[in-house]
């Protein structure tokens, strides 16, 4: 395996994790407003931690399927 191809690999793996924090992080906002919103809906005001710990855990599981492959 050649030192470009090594390094070319690296640069892709460096980039994925960096578009992927993006995504997740766009992700998060969107969910800490859906989840709010849903609350209100519903007739409840939520403390602000019980928010963004739902809105961590939806995210965090839907990033973790989405990593999810069949071998």
């Amino acid at each position: 395996m050649s030192i470009g191809k090594t390094l070319s690999g690296i640069v892709g793996n460096i980039a994925a994790a960096i578009v992927m924090l993006v995504l997740s992080i766009i992700a998060f906002f969107v969910v800490i407003f859906i989840v709010e919103a849903g609350a209100g809906l519903a007739g409840y005001q939520p403390a602000g931690d019980y928010v963004v710990l739902s809105a961590a855990l939806l995210t965090g599981f839907s990033v973790l399927s989405g990593m999810w492959k069949e071998e």
